[in-house]
């Protein structure tokens, strides 16, 4: 699954809990060897990929129905347990504030039974993309392909947002997609696999990314991303009735190269058959205030994405932290 739900970890130096380590017969703080910093890091990624690559195994040698219910099932009984989802349940109350608790319970099942399903589904994907999948507005991503331009193919944590690369890779435009890596560098090399079948290359977020974004568009190349994610330095956008940090790259280069931003959405038909759905390209407007423009186009894309969700909630990630608290 999408790497966004996981905290980055760094190196606290001699903490613990925030707290220094502090020696009581010589009252000072003792330094930790790096071999044995070193060494739990490594013993904990081991641990984890193993789990990871257990997980994988055990969804891929299962047929894809079976492993997609599966995934469901485990994401209905466990997801609601965890700690994330008292967050997620949080955002759909101020979300819906018309909606009764019933109502919010129901909704937040269908999220943990999609986020389940994504998981088992990831050894999966090019078998989905190649049989399970109907896509209409094809024709908005011929366009992009074939305008001789640089381009955006924009989505949201949605359905099957996992197999955004592989429909811009069944319509034959090639795609760089920017992603979030994972921390661990083995589960890094296990997601790339199932990703890579429909990627030109990965951009990873952050400045260096930035940098290669730039490169891409002014080679007239294509950038897939999904644009529904929290930015904490973004700029304040209105989505699903308050301002949320939200990146401005995709509207800053799109007016910077002048080109088209296509947006669409995957949602889950049933099980794992999937459609997806291209809209027309966003307008980019022309005030001569850029800085509005770009506020524009972002309002645009917020819109968007929350026509969307108001129209099957269940199917948003509504685990991330998208607004401020």
């Amino acid at each position: 699954m999408d790497q966004s739900l996981r905290a980055e970890g760094r190196d606290a130096g001699p903490v613990d809990g925030g707290k220094p380590i502090v020696d009581v017969e010589m009252g000072v703080a003792p330094r930790r060897a790096p071999a044995r910093i070193f060494s739990r890091r490594i013993l904990g990624q081991c641990a984890e990929a193993g789990g990871v690559y257990l997980a994988w195994g055990l969804f891929a040698i299962l047929p894809l129905d079976v492993a997609s219910a599966l995934g469901g099932w485990v994401g209905r009984r466990i997801g609601p347990l965890l700690k994330v989802s008292r967050k997620a349940r949080h955002n759909l109350q101020r979300a819906f504030p018309e909606k009764e608790a019933g109502e919010i319970s129901a909704i937040l099942t269908q999220v943990w039974d999609n986020v389940g399903r994504v998981v088992a589904e990831f050894p999966h994907l090019k078998r989905i993309a190649a049989e399970r999948l109907d896509i209409v507005g094809g024709h908005h991503v011929a366009a992009l392909r074939d305008d001789g331009r640089p381009g955006f193919l924009v989505s949201a944590h949605f359905g099957g947002w996992e197999l955004s690369g592989a429909i811009a890779a069944r319509l034959g435009l090639p795609v760089h997609v920017v992603y979030r890596a994972a921390n661990n560098p083995w589960v890094e090399t296990l997601f790339r696999k199932g990703r890579g079948v429909a990627a030109e290359s990965f951009i990873p977020k952050g400045a260096e990314g930035a940098r290669r974004m730039v490169e891409v568009m002014r080679d007239g190349g294509h950038v897939g991303m999904l644009v529904d994610q929290k930015m904490n330095d973004g700029i304040a956008v209105p989505f699903m009735g308050r301002d949320a940090m939200t990146a401005p790259a995709v509207a800053r280069l799109a007016l910077k190269f002048r080109c088209p931003i296509v947006a669409g959405r995957i949602e889950r038909l049933g099980g794992a058959y999937f459609r997806a759905t291209l809209e027309p390209p966003i307008p980019l407007p022309d005030s001569g205030d850029h800085q509005q423009d770009v506020h524009d186009v972002m309002v645009h894309v917020n819109a968007t994405v929350e026509r969307w969700v108001r129209a099957q909630p269940g199917q948003w990630l509504w685990l991330h932290r998208r607004w401020p608290d």
